[in-house]
């Protein structure tokens, strides 16, 4: 099938995480599509791999921990100084163990709901001020079915993803009377690298779940993507897009 087409010339967008998996496909469907693209990463040797594969002069990247404010908000201030950040793609992410809740280890959880919550929110707080200068922006935050249904074993997890769509709402709200739209989405369990930190009992579980009977495919997620990042989502903000195969239908 065909892919649709999206204009994203003029545009620089911000993809977290961007070096593998979603972020990556992300990131490739952009510069396709015209845009500037500035992936973020804290795994170095996965970064240099990804540039080099995609060895296009629209790229660019940066080591960024997104869970330490003050390395985001540098790097935000540089990148603003040359251009705008007109699209965020919040999709650094980890699942963490899995284990039952009393028996997580306090600093694990701690670590997964930094980087899947605070995460997202450090690299709102740093890139929202330059939309607003410019009444423009388009925020999608990569969350997760787990945030909506909440996973046995997966506290952590379920939790930070919980936050960063509640977060999406509250933002999106925010800023409604702007030029910006805020999104959100729910992914089920999709074919990338993240499966490789679950048990196999984990991975068999979340499929059972799917009515469609399996995963998603991440040219799937892209596609969603890239409308909730385009022109064309004049409308839709504070929202949560469910692209779960029909396990989540609210």
């Amino acid at each position: 099938m065909d892919k649709i087409s999206f204009d994203f010339s003029n545009r620089t967008a911000v993809v977290t995480g961007g070096a593998q998996g979603f972020g990556l496909d992300i990131a490739k469907r952009f510069l396709k599509s015209g845009g500037k693209v500035i992936i973020w990463d804290i795994d170095l040797k996965v970064l240099e791999k990804a540039v080099k594969d995609l060895n296009n002069s629209n790229l660019s990247s940066n080591i960024v921990d997104v869970s330490n404010f003050k390395e985001v908000e540098k790097c935000v201030a540089e990148i603003t100084k040359k251009s705008n950040i007109d699209i965020l793609i919040n999709n650094a992410g980890i699942t963490g163990p899995t284990a039952p809740l009393w028996e997580y280890d306090i600093d694990t959880w701690k670590k997964v709901v930094e980087i899947n919550l605070m995460g997202t929110f450090n690299c709102c707080r740093a890139v929202v001020p330059n939309m607003i200068k410019n009444n423009y922006g388009r925020i999608v935050n990569v969350a997760s079915v787990a945030g909506k249904d909440g996973n046995a074993n997966a506290s952590a997890y379920s939790t930070g993803k919980a936050g960063a769509i509640g977060l999406t709402k509250s933002l999106g709200k925010e800023l409604a009377d702007k030029n910006i739209a805020v999104n959100a989405v729910t992914p089920a369990g999709a074919k990338t690298r993240i499966l490789d930190q679950m048990t196999k009992e984990h991975v068999q579980r979340m499929l059972s779940k799917v009515p469609r009977g399996r995963f998603l495919e991440v040219e799937e997620f892209t596609s969603l993507i890239c409308w909730l990042s385009s022109e064309e989502n004049t409308f839709s903000t504070a929202a949560v897009f469910d692209i779960s195969g029909g396990r989540s239908t609210y």
